[in-house]
């Protein structure tokens, strides 16, 4: 068993006043850690640090805030190793896979290291006669990150490159499954030369959230995880007057045409339905046949399902990996089981997977299932695991249809060598990002990601030009500088241009 996680809190590391509980091996079922959970005491000390540490960042030039990135930058290629591997570690994804979330989130870093050109207000002269107007952007003051299992370390930094290198002070709370990384980060961000208290991590659950989401100093929140969570996020921390951007679950849609390339979609979609285990917001668990090819695809996305190598994510032959618990496995089954009671075909069965030394562990094997009604809860709900059910319609216009009925629209792609059907469908699909042949068409970090409707709580989209509205307020100035020998009539009337 490994070292105990704590908080950090001041440049240092912090047990804090709450309880413990263990953190585990997905692909073992073993305890590797001891985490040191958080309550509204560690809340109240961290935010009290950061207050303090924020009126000071918030002073610094942005030179020097953007040299403390770059160097960050920097420490964060060099220990992609030692980050990967706890990942792997702690939420079970292949080593592979944690190295390309990290490459993903260094994109947000990079667009950071930016952030005096995009800092820059505007300008009029002589909007009337010898009177400026500009605008200048400034930071919120202590502001907080809740990030969900699935990524912990890109989507903690779609948030926190961006809400430092505007000024704020940020605070951390990771997911409790995989909470290591987040620390790794802190370390890093006080080698690159952050001051003490700008970046802090808190560990803990719903007490720890509700009391982020509640505390007087601090002015804003930003959540990924699912739509229930999300919804409570958004509710608490808006009825305590704070700004709040929180993402929520998905159910994304793979529209497949009878032009495309069936064995081009099906690698794609199989990327997408079985990599990391399904665990993504920007997973795909639905495909949709359109037209005649149905029974094609379905040959050609069993072949790639069958090939897949499943085991533990820290060894090289691996394609997919367990899920993060043994509920989430136990998940899986039962939606397949409801399907196949309700009329479903299963077309790949991964209900009886059992990886040879790892027993123990919360492996479920790629799940392909057709021929399911619409209203059936593993088509609708997110299965979050490596289960897709493919949905078959007659033309474009029912599949749109099909997408456009989700409560959810986080993403969504379509397999088409048509430019008339993918120009109508990413202008009329309701849903926030949009791949083109591309299955997980997630941002680069100079753009902005974020879905629509059950999917999106708030007006903001997470990192890029987003991000940075999001943690910044802008004021507007008007400048007069009259002469001393300058004498102008005083007037009661609402002042006009001229």
């Amino acid at each position: 068993m490994g070292h105990d996680v704590k908080h950090w809190i001041n440049g240092r590391e912090e047990a804090g006043t709450g309880s413990t509980q263990p953190i585990l091996n997905p692909a073992t079922g073993e305890e590797t850690r001891t985490l040191h959970l958080g309550d509204a005491a560690t809340v109240d000390r961290a935010v009290e640090v950061a207050v303090a540490a924020q009126r000071e960042w918030a002073q610094v030039s942005l030179a020097k805030r953007t040299q403390v990135f770059y160097r960050m930058r920097q420490l964060v290629i060099d220990a992609t190793d030692e980050i990967a591997e706890v990942i792997s570690q702690e939420h079970g994804k292949t080593v592979g896979d944690a190295k390309g979330e990290i490459a993903r989130g260094l994109e947000t870093l990079e667009f950071a290291t930016s952030i005096t050109q995009d800092l820059k207000g505007g300008f009029s002269e002589n909007v009337s006669t010898g009177v400026d107007a500009h605008t200048m952007r400034q930071p919120l003051g202590v502001v907080a990150g809740i990030t969900p299992f699935n990524f912990p370390a890109m989507v903690p930094f779609w948030m926190h490159p961006v809400a430092l290198a505007t000024g704020n002070a940020f605070l951390l709370k990771p997911s409790e499954r995989d909470p290591s990384a987040s620390n790794i980060v802190a370390r890093l961000y006080q080698e690159a030369g952050l001051p003490d208290g700008v970046f802090q991590v808190i560990h803990g659950g719903k007490d720890t959230v509700d009391a982020l989401c509640t505390h007087d100093d601090v002015s804003a929140v930003s959540f990924v995880g699912s739509t229930p969570i999300a919804k409570h996020v958004h509710a608490t921390a808006s009825a305590a007057g704070k700004r709040v951007q929180a993402l929520g679950g998905a159910n994304n849609h793979a529209v497949v045409m009878p032009d495309a390339n069936i064995e081009f979609a099906a690698s794609q979609v199989a990327s997408g339905a079985f990599g990391s285990a399904g665990e993504r917001c920007m997973a795909v668990p639905v495909a949709v046949t359109v037209g005649d090819i149905h029974d094609e695809f379905l040959a050609a996305i069993t072949a790639e399902a069958e090939k897949l190598v499943v085991g533990p994510g820290d060894d090289e032959k691996t394609d997919m990996p367990p899920v993060i618990t043994a509920e989430a496995r136990e998940r899986v089954i039962r939606m397949t089981d409801e399907a196949e009671k309700a009329g479903g075909r299963v077309v790949v069965d991964g209900r009886g997977l059992v990886v040879e030394g790892y027993e123990n562990g919360n492996f479920v094997g790629p799940t392909v299932i057709t021929d399911l009604d619409r209203s059936h809860a593993t088509y609708t709900d997110e299965v979050f695991g490596p289960l897709l059910v493919v949905m078959q319609v007659d033309n474009f216009d029912d599949a749109l249809e099909l997408v456009n009925s989700s409560p959810f629209g986080n993403g969504t792609a379509i397999f088409t060598d048509s430019g008339h059907y993918a120009r109508r469908y990413q202008e009329e699909v309701q849903v926030g990002m949009i791949g083109i042949n591309v299955p997980i068409p997630t941002p680069v970090g100079y753009y902005s990601f974020g879905g629509w409707k059950d999917s999106l709580f708030g007006e903001h989209h997470a990192h890029g030009p987003e991000g940075l509205s999001f943690y910044t307020k802008q004021k507007a100035v008007t400048t007069r500088w009259p002469s001393q020998n300058e004498t102008v009539e005083s007037s009661m009337s609402f002042p006009t241009h001229d």
